[in-house]
């Protein structure tokens, strides 16, 4: 005699299938509300990096190969296509975040990552590597804090700038001008000028977009041009690196080396794996690795990189202008101008327009810590900016002192 099959309630059905629908239904206004344009952006400029790191890294595994250890012409592109594999789905993981907890993210990674800047410097817990002390020491691996912050950074600012909707007597200038000083020192410690120098920047860009007025827009520039004219005479990382790049020297010579590869391939370039020049350049998939690219791909293709570059920021801000919130409208504006002005110091320093600074070109040159740190960074974004396509906004007036509704 058959069993009857065991009675399932119909409720329970409906529930599964209501919890199947509702996960749907969150990719659903996950695509909708998300800027596609940004996503298709950078995921255009990584399968760039990833042709420009397979160029790149014949040049590097051989310069790093030992009498005990050869690396394989191709050991660094493998080693990025892991790496950027591990950063989209972070990316794509952050991006279904909702604004709030995107925020409370972006603070708590802000906060841990000082106290990493502070572990730097410790003896025993801080990794240096060629007279830079810019790791922590995992025991299984390394950590560059400096990395981490940099979206962070950008989201803890327009916290605190925001704080002046609650109460404008709040002195959210002071505030976030004395942690972008301490931010500032720590990186110096390191020393990393490159890297304060985009703290720096970014600080500006959002006091300048929270409404602070135009003397006081002037007395910071002014103060900016004394803080370098000081730098150079009390900082002698920097004042090397800028005698070198004016007078001639190791640093000089290593730009002047960049440019040449740059030029060499023409508008075309010599083509994949025939370039030479880059055999002799240091940190060709890294800090030099848009040179490779002109010597194998062309000039043309490194002007594709640079229009890539400029949309991306200048789709972000354009999406931000009729937003209505400002947190919102400075977190988008600071991370995409972080984007931005990381690549283009390292673009300058490629055209030998820029002293030479170990700063890797955002999401085309090979890294850990700064691929995964940048495409959490990225998730972010997309996170903050995330809006529903069919409600209408009104810009957010940046003049106005009330609180905001």
């Amino acid at each position: 005699m058959a069993s009857n099959p065991p009675f399932v309630p119909r409720s329970g059905l409906a529930s599964a299938g209501q919890r199947r629908r509702s996960k749907w239904q969150e990719v659903a206004i996950w695509w909708r509300e998300i800027d596609r344009v940004t996503l298709v952006l950078v995921l255009a400029l990584m399968a760039l990096g990833a042709a420009a790191v397979a160029a790149a890294s014949p040049a590097s595994a051989r310069k790093l190969s030992t009498a005990q250890v050869k690396l394989e012409d191709l050991h660094f592109f493998w080693l990025q296509l892991r790496v950027q594999f591990a950063g989209i789905l972070v990316m794509l993981g952050a991006s279904f975040m909702s604004k709030e907890w995107a925020r409370r993210v972006g603070i708590v990674l802000g906060a841990a990552m000082l106290v990493g800047l502070v572990l730097v410097l410790v003896p025993g817990i801080g990794h240096s590597v060629k007279g830079a002390r810019r790791w922590v020491n995992l025991g299984v691996g390394s950590l560059q804090p400096s990395e981490f912050l940099k979206p962070a950074y950008a989201i803890l600012m327009a916290w605190i700038l925001s704080w002046k909707l609650r109460d404008p007597q709040i002195p959210v200038i002071p505030i976030t001008a004395g942690l972008m000083l301490l931010v500032s020192a720590l990186l110096m410690a390191e020393p990393d000028f490159g890297s304060t120098v985009l703290f720096v920047g970014v600080w500006f860009v959002l006091v300048t977009l929270s409404g602070m007025d135009m003397k006081k827009i002037s007395v910071l520039i002014g103060a900016g041009v004394a803080g370098i004219v000081a730098t150079y005479f009390l900082y002698d990382n920097a004042r090397h690196r800028i005698d070198n790049f004016l007078g001639g020297g190791t640093a000089y010579d290593q730009v002047d080396l960049a440019h040449k590869t740059l030029t060499a391939g023409g508008w075309t370039g010599n083509g994949l794996w025939l370039g030479m020049r880059k055999l002799s350049l240091p940190e060709a998939h890294t800090d030099y690795i848009f040179s490779v690219i002109g010597e194998e791909f062309g000039l043309l293709f490194c002007l594709l990189i640079v229009i890539l570059y400029l949309t991306l920021v200048v789709r972000v801000l354009l999406r931000l202008i009729d937003e209505e919130d400002l947190f919102t409208l400075l977190a988008g504006a600071g991370l995409a101008v972080q984007i931005g002005g990381q690549a283009f110091i390292n673009v300058l320093v490629n055209l030998g327009l820029f002293p030479s600074k170990g700063m890797t070109l955002p999401l085309i040159s090979y890294g850990g810590s700064s691929t995964l740190a940048l495409c959490f960074g990225i998730g972010l974004m997309l996170a903050i900016t995330r809006r529903n396509p069919f409600l209408r906004r009104e810009p957010f007036n940046l003049f106005r002192s009330e609180t905001h509704k």
